[in-house]
């Protein structure tokens, strides 16, 4: 088990809690107040169990929820990223996988992907980009579009606790 370098989970006030873990999902703040409402004790000063504790809110949670936190992601290598509007975590992952590296075909490729994607699925492409290079993306993108919508949405809630994890780790 892991534990926090620059907090304590458990000792914080509510307050301070979800300051901490509002965008441990994007825009989401409400994962980390239910995180938060089921109680704290020493367990969650452990990264994995207040992971466990997140995801199982988010997995739970119904399906109108689960979409807007899906929504609330960027397009990789979109607008977003382009203008400079993605969260400070969005930007460092993107940057982190070389997508701001993108040759122009590349970038037009990850548009045509995203404009697919979302017309098929009607919501944004969501990958856990940690340790994977624009290629690695580009390919996940060219076989998960062949999906159904059942099994993409499936995989947007885990690429999402995914990203989750790569965040607390962080912390």
């Amino acid at each position: 088990m892991s534990r926090f370098q620059t907090l304590q989970p458990s000792t914080l006030s509510r307050d301070a809690f979800v300051k901490a873990f509002a965008d441990i999902y994007e825009h989401s703040p409400w994962v980390a107040e239910k995180a938060f409402d089921l109680g704290q004790d020493a367990s969650i000063d452990e990264i994995e169990t207040l992971h466990q504790r997140m995801s199982d809110i988010l997995l739970s949670a119904d399906h109108e929820s689960q979409l807007a936190l899906i929504n609330a992601h960027p397009d990789l290598a979109g607008k977003a990223a382009v203008q400079g509007q993605l969260t400070e975590a969005s930007t460092h992952e993107q940057a982190g996988a070389g997508i701001h590296q993108c040759t122009a075909e590349e970038f037009s490729r990850f548009t045509e992907l995203n404009d697919a994607y979302k017309a098929k699925f009607k919501f944004p492409f969501i990958m856990a980009v940690k340790g994977s290079n624009r290629h690695q993306i580009l390919a996940a993108f060219e076989t998960r579009i062949h999906n159904s919508a059942d099994i993409e949405f499936k995989c947007a809630l885990a690429q999402i606790n995914k990203i989750a994890l790569f965040r607390l780790l962080t912390l």
